[in-house]
């Protein structure tokens, strides 16, 4: 007699995925779906009950990929991608799932919990797979052979040149991480440049860069939430992918601190990624790789920035890019296996694998974007009329 799990999962399949597949059952069984030559295989390893799939989906799967109860023969990110080019599956859209996400406050305490658990996990592991600049945000890319690391100085070039710097002016970075951009900044426009982090290792990183350029009167890095520097203000603030890890409830609290660090007149860019029609999270994702995690809807954004009477100048998506950054990663992911697995075990690879997967499928299907938001405290005149000099 067929069991109720594999009924179940026989129904699934007829409507999960945009693309012909084969799904290898724990008994043996081979099933193909779709039309056409299979582009993937599923491999249940054994039964994954089918109560966690209705509920919760999302974890389920994941945490049954990283344990290795569920295989896949094929390109990973593929699969997930046509899982959510259905846009008839039901998983194409994890909207009504947020709710089983237990939300706690997220206070100072538990930022610096939330971001050590992610960032660090040690900086000799994030350089086998970032670029040079270790830089670990969403790159710029110009054409088809842009390299990683001309993507990541193209991004911090873009920024820059949208902030109008000039010599001798005062720039927070908040989330800095290893110092590519109060770097760059310091170096190129003569600026003085802040950055504050909550992660040890990045901190530790950036000191040493700092003293390695000899750059220790014009770049200083803090360990500190940015909540709490007291007493001084900047001309320029700045904070790369950063902001998805305040919470939800913690969105104002963002742009009100803003407001008290940015001179008048000053300017300030934003870029984090976005919620195309509203905010949320994902469970497995808030789990097992950004604790308190949660991606801000665009129109969330504009409203909490114009309660501080922040005026908007400039919105930008750079979701293609982030998938394409998110390619690259996953690429040199794979090619640094050999290394990582001399201190990581099967379950941290197959679980980072998935992660990095599955935001790129995220980007490329438009779940999810990623924009930079420039905006001045009070009116500032001095901005070039057109967008000409974002590009010269």
């Amino acid at each position: 007699m067929i069991s109720t799990d594999k009924i179940f999962y026989k129904t699934l399949f007829k409507n999960l995925f945009s693309e012909p597949c084969d799904i290898k059952y724990w008994d043996g069984e081979v099933e193909h779906y779709g039309a056409g030559e299979s582009k993937f295989t599923v491999i249940f390893n054994e039964v994954i009950p089918k109560g966690g799939v209705i509920s919760d989906p999302f974890n389920t799967l994941g945490e049954a990929y990283m344990t290795g109860k569920l295989d896949i023969d094929g390109n990973v990110q593929e699969v997930i991608e046509s899982l959510y080019n259905n846009k008839e599956s039901f998983m194409s859209n994890g909207v009504k799932y947020q709710k089983l996400i237990k939300i706690i406050p997220n206070n100072i305490k538990k930022s610096k919990e939330d971001i050590h658990y992610h960032y660090d996990i040690g900086n000799d592991f994030y350089k086998l797979w970032l670029d040079e600049t270790m830089t670990y945000s969403c790159g710029y890319f110009k054409n088809e052979n842009t390299t990683l690391k001309e993507a990541q100085q193209n991004k911090v070039e873009h920024i820059l040149k949208k902030l109008s710097l000039k010599e001798g002016q005062t720039l927070l970075d908040i989330g800095c991480g290893w110092g590519e951009l109060i770097i760059t900044a310091a170096k190129k426009y003569k600026v003085k440049a802040v950055g504050v982090t909550l992660s040890k290792e990045q901190f530790e990183a950036d000191k040493e860069r700092i003293k390695r350029e000899g750059l220790e009167n014009s770049v200083e890095v803090i360990l500190t939430d940015y909540r709490e520097i007291k007493n001084r203000t900047f001309d320029r603030v700045v904070s790369v992918g950063m902001v998805e890890h305040v919470g939800k409830d913690n969105i104002q609290e963002y742009f009100d601190t803003v407001n008290k660090l940015l001179n008048k007149g000053g300017i300030s860019l934003l870029h984090c990624i976005t919620g195309v029609k509203e905010g949320g999270t994902n469970s497995w994702i808030n789990k097992y790789i950004f604790p308190g995690g949660y991606v801000p809807a665009v129109s969330q954004l504009i409203n909490s920035l114009t309660k501080d009477g922040f005026y908007l100048v400039d919105v930008e998506s750079l979701r293609r890019h982030y998938g394409r950054t998110l390619e690259n990663w996953s690429r040199n992911f794979e090619n640094a296996l050999p290394e990582i697995r001399k201190s990581k075990d099967e379950v941290f690879i197959r679980m980072w694998r998935m992660y990095l997967n599955a935001c790129a499928a995220s980007f490329n299907c438009g779940n999810i974007d990623i924009h930079q938001f420039l905006f001045t405290k009070g009116l500032n005149n001095d901005i070039p009329w057109t967008r000409d000099y974002m590009y010269l």
